[in-house]
Order: structure tokens, then sequence, then C-alpha cells
């Protein structure tokens, strides 16, 4: 999640869909990344950084497999795909890789309707519990989650004068589901 800035009128008062990606939707996936990367992660950590997060994780070759694979959901506005998130499984648990919204949305609510369509759908699917990392110094996406009943696990160095990666959780399953299924 990267920066705040407020939108031009609420998602509220504007047509607003969260829905898987699909092919059409490569090039607008892509995008969001190449807008908020820069301004999210360059005071942070560099333009070196963000060069590196584009060249490797912001394109199309990058990108295809987990739309493909329905791993992608985006947000639109008015027709516009203004938000992202991707996830997917990583040695037996389920991760969230990306939730991006462009700056000029942000502010919306447009990031928590990803980030609850993503735990509904980690729910169904019958995972116990949804990771993610962010880098130190991001404090809005730290907020963020932990606004989200994320909680902080682990961190991981960096390294090379990069921060920190905060490494969170969050449980899936209530107390009562967890009884019917016993």
């Amino acid at each position: 999640m990267s920066g705040e800035e407020s939108g031009s009128g609420t998602a509220t008062e504007r047509s607003v869909v969260v829905r898987q990606a699909d092919g059409d939707d490569l090039t607008a996936v892509v995008e969001v990344g190449h807008r908020t990367w820069p301004v999210t992660y360059g005071p942070i950590a560099g333009d070196d950084y963000v060069a590196m997060g584009l060249a490797k994780w912001w394109t199309q070759e990058a990108t295809i497999p987990a739309i493909r694979a329905g791993r992608v959901l985006v947000a639109e506005v008015d027709g516009e795909i203004v938000g992202m998130a991707s996830v997917g499984p990583s040695e037996g648990h389920l991760i969230l890789w990306k939730l991006y919204v462009l700056p000029s949305h942000q502010r919306d609510g447009l990031g928590a309707r990803l980030l609850r369509a993503v735990i509904d759908k980690a729910q169904e699917d019958g995972y116990d519990e949804l990771r993610l990392s962010y880098l130190a110094g991001n404090d809005g996406a730290g907020a963020f989650y932990e606004h989200f009943g994320f909680r902080e696990t682990e961190r991981e160095s960096g390294g090379s004068g990069i921060p920190d990666s905060v490494w969170m959780a969050r449980p899936l399953r209530t107390d009562e589901q967890e009884e019917r299924q016993s």
C-alpha cells in the first residue's frame, strides 16, 4: 500500500467494482504498479530499488501467471482500474503479495474493499491465515494492515541499505468456524 492522498469524491459516490482480473486487465494492472511504486518506495528505499522492483515484479511477463491462476483482483471506479491485489501460495501459506491503489484514489476505501475481498476468498478456500509483508518505513501500510487485524510476526533484513521487510499475519478462522469443523 502506498502513500496517502485523497481522491476526487468518495468511492461510494461512484460506480465501484472489485472483481477477479482477466487477460484484458493486464496492462492496467501493470500500470497500477508503475504509478504507485515510485511514490511509495522512492522515499523509503530509493530509486534503484524502485527500478529493480518494477523490472522484476511489474512487467506483463511477471503478471500474466497470477492473472491466469485467478490470483489477482482489481478495483474499478467508473470502469477504470485504479487498484489491485495479488495473492499466492508460499510454503503452505497464502501470501498477499501486492495491494496497491493509485495515489489519486487512496483514502476512498478501495484498499479496504480489495483486502476484504482477499480475506473472504482466502476463507472460502479454507486458509487459516493470511500473511503479507511491507517495507519498514511505510507506516501507512503498517497502520492499514493493523486496522484489519494483522499483527507483526517477524522482520526480515533488507540488506544493502534496503529497509527491513515487516512480516504480518492475520488468522482467518473464527472460534465458531473451528468449533463447526471439530
